[in-house]
């Protein structure tokens, strides 16, 4: 039996639920030198993110998802799927063409997952109607809960108001990851559709959320930071404010100094939790690597979250 598989069956058989889960990992997709999936990576990353209570959100921007051919992306997550955690799978939707997305929903309702992350067709950015009936065609063709994702600043859209308050009440409509990094947007969903669970798609935001009714938080830094994160989002919805600033603002900068999920590969490289920083064109390493102060920074705040993470500890 190998290090994975051990690892595997000493997961506890309790399988913790989605309302359970304060914290999604939005997993990178590790990949080698050549650029294919590097599955023994892929499986290490997901066992470390469940060990520590951390949700799983598969092929997502920060997963590349839109980068992966469509056999690569249903054996990402067939391969998450095999390993049995015991914290819950979401997997993105995400695309321009309708009848590919409900298809891929269809092929994943087969697998042991349990919710999908909805996005707004990119580039077409169509209007309320538009919006309503693409939803609802994903929402039906579902048999898992699902979240909304409001990211203006890579779909060209933020989902009007009009539009949430339409689709909340569908019965596989269960949550809301917004991301516009717009406070008063996050308390107008969140005040007009009491329906949804509302998650913060924006790191830095977690702690000015809690008033407006923050349920958790779908997380870039938790790839690179699982236990910390994890800590993070408990104290800030427990009301701990005021040991997470200004470290976790200056920790989140750092990994979105570039795209995303450029900073993070390559963070995470540098830590070895990954063999190589490797991304899929257009995106690529050399926007961090090339740059000595960009490197710097980055490992300055892997120290900084480290230590902030053994003091709120102790």
């Amino acid at each position: 039996m190998n290090q994975t598989e051990q690892a595997v069956k000493s997961q506890p058989q309790q399988i913790q639920t989605i309302s359970e889960t304060h914290l999604w990992t939005a997993l990178v997709t590790p990949m080698l030198l050549n650029g294919d999936v590097d599955f023994v990576a892929l499986e290490k990353l997901a066992i470390q993110q469940a060990s520590g209570g951390n949700g799983i959100t598969l092929l997502g921007s920060t997963g590349e998802g839109l980068a992966l051919t469509p056999s690569e992306q249903i054996a990402v997550v067939k391969c998450v799927c095999a390993l049995s955690l015991n914290v819950p799978i979401m997997v993105s939707v995400g695309g321009y063409n309708l009848a590919n997305q409900i298809a891929w929903i269809s092929q994943c309702n087969n697998l042991a997952i349990s919710a999908y992350l909805l996005t707004c067709p990119i580039y077409a950015k169509p209007g309320e109607v538009g919006l309503i009936q693409w939803f609802n065609a994903l929402l039906n063709q579902a048999e898992h809960p699902c979240m909304i994702y409001n990211i203006p600043s890579r779909s060209g859209i933020n989902i009007p108001l009009n539009v949430m308050k339409s689709i909340q009440t569908h019965k596989n409509c269960w949550a809301m990851k917004e991301a516009s990094g717009d406070i008063e947007n996050f308390k107008s969903y969140a005040q007009h559709c009491p329906e949804l669970a509302m998650y913060s798609g924006e790191d830095a935001m977690v702690p000015h959320l809690v008033e407006a009714g923050v349920k958790g938080l779908v997380s870039v830094a938790a790839n690179v930071w699982p236990a910390a994160t994890h800590q993070y989002v408990d104290m800030a919805l427990a009301g701990q404010h005021q040991t997470l600033f200004p470290v976790w603002d200056e920790a989140v900068a750092a990994l979105f100094q570039v795209a995303s999920p450029i900073p993070v590969k390559v963070l995470m490289h540098l830590t070895n939790m990954l063999n190589y920083p490797t991304l899929r064109a257009p995106l690529t390493e050399l926007e961090i690597t090339e740059n000595p102060f960009a490197l710097k920074s980055l490992m300055a705040m892997d120290i900084a979250i480290n230590q902030w993470l053994e003091q709120s500890q102790s």
